[in-house]
């Protein structure tokens, strides 16, 4: 090739040692992706932790009570953060240009690294996102698990979600035979030792066990919404609260996506970039969904105060142990459906009682069944109300 010059100086030492076929070009080799995909990963990891960092100052400072949902969530984002420094190692060393690239530019070596950081950077995704998901449960049990039905359901996918973990996990570790951190391609020296998976099958039943994980995580909270009996406006209020995760699903369809294309495409490399991204999109995207209900109260104590103490008579509902106060949006009976009123009353009559469902919900028990409404964003009675209007109430607390 007569021109042995580049703007990157690897592609330049690998014109000048003569490893470039004449018929790929210095322009294909030098394309990129990089900066935007590393733009991309820091943005969502900066919203991410600022999120999550409110949610906590949220239940720990204004409500004055932290449960285990954040502490697994601040466990996420720290695994969040892991990832995304060895993605952006990945994308620095090339695994995200050309396969050309790959093959001619990079060295034995950092061909060899780059696929020991893929590994260790999957496995630690692969956590991740597992503990965001049992964060969410965890939540969703905080705010229904008074609910017998609810609380079943939720059992029921902590097992399911184990149980896809598991096999995520194992693929990823066994996915050659002797048991290695590379994941060498056919050209590589060292292809012959090893008997492995392809990469693309892999990621893809990862991903499909992924996406089927979030399906069930997030169809959680349209259930609760459908069984409640509310107007259409309070049951949108709550819904921009509780459903912002509907938006995890669409990612991992990506991230399957990009799966699919980067393993039987011939540029398979090319896809790599984008899928990091989604990938640590997909993370912080769970833990942004999952902490928005957290945020609410430190958005109604210092952002809403003086319009809400106004519609409030200058009454807070975030009473705390410690006296704090904040203000709260009045939703107002927020009581379920008829048939699930019904087979609630079968049972037990549940009447609100915000001092001794406080009581049973931080201790676990409570024979009653309904979903109990001990809420960062509280519920009011407007004057002549009574507490026979919420027989069967919901209680929320974010």
């Amino acid at each position: 090739m007569s021109n042995t010059t580049s703007t990157d100086p690897r592609v330049t030492r690998a014109l000048q040692a003569g490893r470039v076929p004449e018929d790929v070009s210095t322009a294909w080799l030098e394309d990129s992706r990089d900066d935007s995909a590393i733009g991309a990963i820091i943005f969502v990891t900066i919203l991410t932790g600022v999120i999550v960092l409110c949610r906590i100052a949220s239940r720990a400072f204004v409500l004055r009570r932290t449960g285990l949902d954040d502490w697994l969530a601040l466990l996420g984002l720290a695994l969040l953060i892991a990832f995304v420094v060895l993605g952006v190692k990945l994308i620095n060393i090339g695994s995200g240009r050309h396969y050309e690239y790959i093959m001619y530019v990079l060295t034995p070596e950092e061909v060899d690294l780059s696929e020991i950081w893929d590994f260790t950077a999957h496995i630690v995704y692969t956590i991740a996102l597992v503990i965001c998901r049992l964060s969410g449960l965890a939540f969703y049990h905080r705010i229904c698990g008074i609910h017998r039905g609810f609380r079943l359901a939720i059992r029921i996918l902590m097992g399911v979600l184990v149980a896809g973990f598991l096999p995520q996990l194992f693929l990823i570790v066994f996915h050659c035979l002797p048991v290695t951190g590379l994941w060498p391609y056919d050209w590589q020296k060292d292809a012959e030792d090893y008997k492995c998976l392809q990469w693309g099958v892999v990621y893809s039943v990862n991903s499909a066990v992924s996406l089927f994980c979030d399906l069930l995580l997030f169809g959680i909270p349209l259930a609760m919404i459908w069984i409640l009996d509310l107007p259409r406006k309070r049951r949108l209020q709550l819904a921009c609260i509780l459903l912002p995760g509907i938006l995890v699903i669409g990612i991992s369809i990506a991230r399957l996506v990009l799966v699919i294309e980067g393993q039987w495409e011939m540029d398979m490399s090319w896809t790599y970039n984008p899928m990091v991204a989604v990938e640590v999109s997909e993370i912080g995207a769970t833990l942004i969904s999952l902490s928005i209900p957290g945020i609410k109260p430190m958005f109604d104590k210092f952002i809403r105060r003086t319009g809400e103490d106004s519609n409030s008579g200058g009454h807070s509902g975030y009473s705390t142990k410690g006296g704090t106060k904040g203000t709260s949006m009045t939703l107002r009976n927020l009581s379920m459906r008829p048939q699930h009123h019904n087979k609630l009353s079968s049972n037990s009559d549940y009447t609100y009682n915000d001092t001794k469902s406080r009581n049973r919900d931080d201790d676990g028990t409570g024979s009653t069944e309904g979903i109990m409404v001990r809420v960062d964003f509280d519920l009011t009675m407007d004057n002549g109300e009574t507490s026979s209007q919420y027989r069967g109430s919901k209680a929320l607390e974010a």
